[in-house]
């Protein structure tokens, strides 16, 4: 390949729209790879913290010693606990209401829990829409990168007698780096998203399992 085809050249050679283009790829590439490790440590962290509580949980002690523990570690206490520390919360405070129906107290219980996982389940999602968004438009970025680099190159050949490949391969070679930047920047996006996409949908559903475990859990209380 001659230097005047190396990547680095053809880009600088580029009209400016299609490194406009680029750089549009490039930069929502980079932002990808930042949120793909950050959800990547989220996540891994998430499924840590829920083994860890449902085996405090599961252990058998004092859900008030262990509605304490978990209060003590305030913003820390993410996830399944969060999820358990609203709705023990709630529970303690509407059985000491006067004449209050038990079920009430329950289903009070279960509302606060059900407004918790909502909280957990949009912190777990954050970044992904934007993966989504990057994996699905980036290929078409890059294609109308490609095209504009290829009308650029044939209206340059309205001005010279004889074309020759030497004068059309440069342009063309330009304009497909920008659908190579595209597919650069789409494919990592797409494979993350759905990843992430079924681990999310996995703690979701173990989170609802905790919380109509623990919704029965509390109803036999309320009923002692």
């Amino acid at each position: 390949m001659s230097n005047d085809l190396s990547f680095i050249q053809l880009v600088l050679n580029a009209s400016p729209l299609v490194q406009l283009v680029m750089a549009t790829l490039i930069l929502a590439s980079v932002i990808s790879w930042t949120m793909i490790f950050d959800r990547l440590k989220v996540l891994k962290k998430a499924r840590q913290a829920a083994e860890e509580f449902e085996s405090r949980f599961w252990a058998g002690g004092d859900l008030n010693e262990l509605f304490r523990v978990v209060d003590r570690e305030g913003e820390e206490a993410g996830g399944m606990a969060s999820i358990f520390h609203a709705g023990f919360r709630e529970f303690a405070r509407l059985r000491q209401t006067a004449d209050i129906d038990p079920m009430a107290v329950v289903e009070g219980a279960r509302r606060s829990m059900h407004v918790a996982l909502s909280r957990e389940m949009d912190e777990l999602e954050t970044h992904l829409s934007f993966l989504a968004t990057v994996g699905s438009t980036s290929p078409y970025v890059g294609l109308f990168g490609t095209v504009w680099g290829i009308m650029n190159s044939f209206h340059a050949l309205g001005n010279v007698k004889q074309a020759t490949l030497s004068l059309v391969a440069p342009g063309i070679a330009e304009a497909l780096i920008a659908t190579a930047m595209g597919l650069f920047a789409a494919i990592p996006a797409v494979v993350a998203y759905n990843r992430y996409a079924n681990d999310v949908e996995r703690l979701n559903n173990r989170y609802q399992d905790f919380l109509d475990e623990f919704t029965t859990l509390l109803q036999r209380q309320a009923h002692a």
